[in-house]
């Protein structure tokens, strides 16, 4: 009859909306990350410590969720955050998030992990949400990754690493190298290559002669 709604579109919007919580939720996760380097800077060690710690506990919950046995707060906060590729097995994006950090600031001077947590913060965790937001054009081969989420990483990344060095032609290339990495269809790894690789990379930018520029 005129004027009622279809159930089935009803259906894919309430899936949509999910989608876009889920995926707002778990990307907050990303951007509240932006905040390591700064505690790194106050308190290097018992920092990394910590993120220890909640990478073990973190771990530890998700074997016990498996087996259905549920530990308070984690699990729900978990639950709330998995995306449909990651129901009913070990949801591994956390994990690799805080091993790119750790990975970061173990390996690299404290100014250069942090454009590479950065980039992982904002550029891969923005680029995401404004692709299920506004992405229309999909990538070949990226796995449904689109042209606006790709466009956000770079962007993101680019106004970061501009922040942390006042230098545009740095900026511009970390920032590509980014988008680059965020496009692969490398799932929940990205996590892990993004903060060691682009804080390399800025590194051996900085050392180089195109920090005259």
């Amino acid at each position: 009859m005129p004027g009622q709604r279809n159930p089935v579109y009803g259906i894919v919007q309430r899936q949509r909306l999910n989608a876009i919580f889920k995926e707002l939720f778990r990307k907050s996760i990303h951007i509240c990350s932006s905040f390591i380097p700064f505690f790194l800077k106050l308190a290097y060690w018992p920092v990394i410590g910590l993120l220890v710690f909640a990478l073990i506990i973190y771990s530890v919950s998700e074997i016990l969720r498996s087996k259905n046995i549920e530990i308070p707060l984690i699990s729900k906060v978990t639950e709330i955050a998995a995306r449909k590729r990651d129901e009913n097995r070990f949801v591994l994006g956390p994990v690799t998030l805080v091993c790119g950090i750790i990975a970061a600031a173990l390996l690299l001077p404290l100014d250069c992990a942090r454009v590479g947590i950065f980039a992982l913060a904002f550029g891969d965790g923005l680029a995401s949400l404004m692709g299920k937001l506004f992405g229309k054009i999909t990538i070949p081969g990226a796995h449904g990754k689109t042209a606006a989420g790709s466009l956000t990483c770079f962007f993101a990344v680019f106004i970061t690493t501009f922040c942390c060095c006042q230098n545009t032609l740095i900026s511009l290339i970390v920032a590509l190298c980014a988008m680059f990495i965020e496009i692969l269809p490398l799932a929940d790894f990205d996590n892990l290559i993004i903060p060691p690789a682009i804080g390399l990379l800025f590194s051996l930018l900085s050392a180089g002669t195109l920090v005259s520029g």
